[in-house]
């Protein structure tokens, strides 16, 4: 098929190349001239691990091209995806003028030579499905209205599940495809786009190979779920504040298991192996960043407001979200006390591992604090520095190139993101080289035991033992294990 997606961020260009290595013909659209430039030479804009890889591969099968010209691209297409960006606006409801913009376009390119589907990828409030069909029939009619009547197009939702970092997998080997459609040509066109991956019969990349849960599976590979228009707008909105939420639980837990003594390592374990509750986003930490969650809620919650729905368990996971970052600081109070003119060392900027995407990103918040108290501060990221230069250039950190290097003459060490390098640092190393060997460890990422052996002072986040000589409660002593 030929298929043209309009927006090259992470869900456009992931979802374009992608589509292309399962051997269908796509362009890929964006007003940004430069990132076009770079896509075409080979340069990605962003980092996600594989996809330079995976776009090497697309140009063999159907073939992959980048333009800025969605006319050139549109007139050919069978299906075109909207990928384009919806950030939050200060009232919390999404900013559509990209998305207004990239349907009224697609109309002004359509004629009357075959059936389209107008795709919304992008994650969208409940209804956008309609306005997109009303914004392409009035492009359509401002530019060719001698033909409006003889075009025909279906729109569809079909909202993305992908994660930062591990997107080509989500993608390949998705656990569902949700597209919502109102009329039966668009669901059949949306199930032919998707049949390789539906049928799971195409030969996995090396560099992302298939997994094996999926690899041992029969009949439909990937369920395809068809809903309606607003149905699948809201699965997207409902399933990632499900997931902020499990979070959420996941760090108010962890703060009364540091009162009562408990593990919240072990509780989060206990909880999970019930299979109505599932192992996954129970990790207690610093919290949830990055540019989903967040605005989806809040979108999520401007809606319910429109509706005069009260979502009091929605607003109190935004809550939770943004007080758990001052988790840090209090920690760094309780082992420094004064923290004007005291060095911390932050591994980690990212709002996630193998990203570079700091949008709410919880570092730039501890980073922003310790400041405003008089910190100074070192950091390192094997990926993100850059990118934190470039966006926030008045922030007065000073980047290094090693997290030993960041360990330098530190008076406290921090770890704000579980890059997998970071688990094998010699914590003995690293604490030789600080002024204070003071461990938090944001994420649970180290064992206490190890950390105090190497000469740490540490901390995490909802563990028993983080206050006091380290020495377990003589009942509580015994290590945790699941039989298999």
């Amino acid at each position: 098929m030929r298929v043209t997606v309009i927006g090259t961020g992470y869900v456009g260009t992931v979802t374009g190349a992608c589509l292309a290595f399962l051997g269908h013909r796509v362009t890929c659209v964006d007003t940004d001239r430069t990132k076009i430039e770079k896509l075409r030479i080979g340069e990605m804009p962003i980092y996600e691990p594989g996809l330079k890889e995976l776009i090497e591969v697309a140009q063999e099968k159907g073939g992959i091209d980048f333009d800025t010209d969605v006319k050139r691209a549109v007139p050919e297409s069978d299906v075109i995806f909207i990928a384009v960006g919806t950030p939050p606006l200060p009232s919390g409801e999404s900013n559509l003028a990209y998305l207004e913009s990239a349907a009224r376009s697609i109309g002004a390119a359509m004629d009357a030579s075959k059936f389209r589907v107008v795709v919304n990828k992008s994650t969208v409030p409940v209804g956008c499905g309609n306005l997109v069909e009303t914004l392409v029939r009035e492009g359509l009619t401002e530019a060719n209205p001698e033909m409006a009547g003889g075009v025909r197009f279906g729109v569809a939702s079909n909202p993305e599940f992908l994660r930062e970092g591990s997107a080509i997998h989500d993608s390949l080997y998705p656990d569902r495809i949700v597209v919502g459609a109102e009329d039966e040509e668009t669901v059949r066109t949306m199930r032919a786009l998707y049949e390789p991956l539906v049928e799971q019969t195409f030969v996995d990349p090396s560099f992302a190979p298939r997994p094996r849960g999926v690899a041992e599976r029969t009949g439909a590979k990937a369920p395809m779920v068809t809903t309606t228009l607003t149905s699948a707008e809201m699965i997207k909105y409902s399933a990632n504040a499900f997931l902020a939420l499990k979070i959420g639980f996941s760090n108010e837990i962890a703060n009364i298991c540091e009162r009562v003594g408990a593990e919240v390592t072990e509780v989060m374990m206990g909880i999970g192996l019930d299979s109505r509750i599932g192992t996954a986003f129970l990790n207690a930490g610093l919290g949830w960043g990055g540019s989903c969650f967040g605005k989806d809620v809040s979108s999520l919650l401007h809606t319910a407001g429109e509706y005069g729905v009260n979502a009091r368990i929605l607003e109190a996971s935004l809550a939770v979200n943004r007080m758990q970052r001052n988790v840090v600081i209090q920690k760094l109070q309780e082992k420094l006390y004064i923290l004007k003119g005291r060095t911390i060392a932050l591994l980690g900027l990212a709002f996630k591992p193998n990203t570079d995407d700091l949008r709410d990103a919880p570092s730039l918040q501890i980073a922003e604090k310790l400041l405003q108290m008089g910190a100074r501060l070192r950091a390192y990221d094997p990926i993100a520095m850059d990118a934190c230069r470039e966006q926030h250039p008045n922030l007065r950190i000073c980047y290094c190139n090693d997290a030993l290097s960041a360990a330098e003459h530190a008076d406290a060490l921090v770890l704000v993101t579980e890059w997998p390098e970071f688990a094998s640092l010699d914590l003995g190393s690293l604490a030789s080289r600080m002024n204070n060997p003071v461990l938090i460890d944001g994420r649970n990422l180290f064992s206490p035991e190890k950390a105090r052996a190497a000469g740490f002072e540490y901390a995490g986040i909802g563990r028993s033992n983080n206050r006091g000589n380290g020495q377990l409660h003589p009942v509580r002593g015994v290590k945790t294990t699941v039989a298999s």
